[in-house]
């Protein structure tokens, strides 16, 4: 008899929830409950006149997980919609990121000619220091910040990822 192991997938999910307190914290609750990771979390109001939020979560897991996450997150009291955005065809994820990086000279003038390459835009500058402001996928901004990890850098601020359905279909409709 063999074991099959299951491969671990990763999936963004978004869910529109109301917009109150607490509701955030349920959620997560329900991650840390249950010893599922949050890779990514953001969350902002999207429909202030229905009090509404949308909170889209970066997580892995096997497809059973999957399953036991979505399922569980439809039936929180406040969430009105769940939607898991690998599954349900194509879509766009971006995510910002603030790159602090020290440097003079010659360390200076490679990392804005790396800044150029990845479309990064200089948000504050020093004799001493550039802030980079670049957006993108998850994996653009990794390799961003690791060409820049030689060159001087200092700090990183990343807001998560934020996802979009393509289509017609919206999460409010």
């Amino acid at each position: 008899m063999s074991d099959t192991v299951e491969s671990t997938e990763r999936h963004t999910i978004a869910v529109l929830v109301d917009n109150e307190p607490g509701v955030l914290a349920r959620v997560i609750g329900l991650f840390s409950g249950r010893g599922y990771n949050i890779e990514s979390l953001t969350v902002a109001e999207v429909d202030a006149n229905g009090a509404r939020s949308r909170i889209t979560i970066v997580t892995s897991g096997t497809p059973q997980i999957i399953d036991q996450i979505r399922s569980q997150l439809g039936r929180l009291v406040p969430v009105h919609r769940v939607n898991d955005l690998t599954e349900e065809g194509p879509s766009v994820e971006r995510e910002l990121a603030l790159v602090k990086v020290n440097g003079s000279g010659d360390r200076r003038i490679e990392a804005l000619r790396i800044a150029d390459i990845f479309r990064a835009r200089a948000v504050d500058s020093t004799h001493e220091s550039f802030v980079f402001e670049v957006t993108g996928s998850s994996g653009k901004l990794d390799a961003f910040i690791n060409l820049m990890r030689p060159l001087g850098l200092v700090d990183v601020s990343r807001t998560g990822v934020v996802a979009i359905a393509r289509g017609e279909e919206g999460l409010l409709a």
